[in-house]
């Protein structure tokens, strides 16, 4: 049986880091009440002079190539996952297929927020299982400081979300590599998370950029409380779908890397799981929430930590807007 395994992992975060105490000079907020209910310290934001999604997208991608041992040109297949496009369209996968100096070959690109990652590379998976692709690039990055309400009434989001890429090389192997993937999602809590524009749906006249008065249609709406709720079962239950479906138990996890959404919820399910610090890997700490580039970039770090080891069992869990949740189980 032919699986797909990731041969190489990359990451890039902005320059500039944002502390607590510089947001706590743009709004009513501070280090410790932002500590207490997210566990965040800091988050990387872009120069929005030299910055782009897919620029980031082509930085994490040469470092996964160069581990890889590939180049540019082996790639035949990009998966491009991002709620925040460089543009409302096209989508930033052909940007980021310029950016590397490609021509002709496929770009798709994935929208689900926070499972987008994993989305991407269960569409990258099934591609190389059916032959059609061989050396597939998926990518999971965010901008999103750009969009943020920087003031109190928007500290509810503001001081959540970061700005990053992480990419993932995968390639054919007869070998164990990526065991199952596992989406869900549910609509009915689509507006419980979300930013309403641009939307298509409002009269002609509501669109119109001369007519736009009320701008917090643009701005990221999230029912915290709500989100929080619906995270943690869903985390704990799409975790343990991927460990039923290939006859394991949390005691063969080697390491579980998270979305990274929020500390405390990354918490819970390690306290619920009983996994050892050694067996969960957070840094939402220094970046944030970086949406679907949070789970690449933490495997691209923890690789470069030596906390992933060749036949090691990683399991990579998300939940996000849509309402979206996703896992993955592999043998690196």
């Amino acid at each position: 049986m032919q699986y797909s395994k990731i041969v190489g992992i990359g990451h890039h975060v902005p320059e500039r880091v944002v502390t607590n105490d510089e947001l706590s000079t743009m709004m009513d907020t501070n280090n410790e009440w932002i500590i207490e209910r997210t566990g965040i310290e800091e988050r990387r934001w872009i120069d929005p002079a030299k910055d782009t999604v897919a620029n980031m997208a082509a930085k994490a991608s040469r470092m996964a190539f160069e581990r890889a041992g590939v180049t540019a040109e082996d790639i035949d297949f990009i998966v491009f996952a991002t709620i925040t496009s460089d543009y409302y369209f096209p989508g930033s996968g052909v940007l980021l297929q310029r950016e590397l100096g490609l021509e002709s070959i496929p770009a798709m690109d994935i929208k689900n927020a926070c499972s987008g990652f994993i989305y991407a590379l269960s569409t990258a998976d099934q591609f190389i299982r059916t032959g059609m692709y061989k050396n597939v690039l998926v990518i999971g990055a965010e901008i999103q400081s750009t969009a943020l309400d920087l003031t109190t009434r928007g500290r509810g989001t503001a001081v959540i979300f970061g700005d990053g890429a992480g990419a993932a090389v995968l390639q054919p192997s007869d070998e164990l590599g990526i065991l199952s993937t596992h989406l869900h999602s549910d609509g009915r809590f689509a507006e419980e998370l979300y930013v309403k524009d641009p939307g298509s749906s409002r009269p002609h006249e509501e669109r119109q950029p001369e007519q736009i008065l009320d701008t917090s249609g643009f701005k990221v709406y999230m029912n915290g409380n709500l989100v929080f709720k619906h995270a943690v079962v869903r985390f704990m239950e799409v975790i343990n779908e991927a460990l039923t479906a290939n006859n394991m138990s949390k005691e063969d996890i080697d390491l579980l890397i998270p979305h990274q959404a929020n500390l405390r919820i990354s918490n819970y399910i390690q306290q619920k799981m009983q996994l050892g610090d050694d067996k969960v890997y957070n840094n939402i700490m220094r970046y944030g929430n970086t949406t679907a580039g949070s789970i690449p970039i933490a495997m691209s770090e923890a690789f470069d930590e030596g906390k992933i080891k060749p036949g090691d069992t990683v399991c990579m869990a998300a939940f996000g807007s849509g309402f979206t949740w996703a896992s993955a189980l592999l043998k690196w």
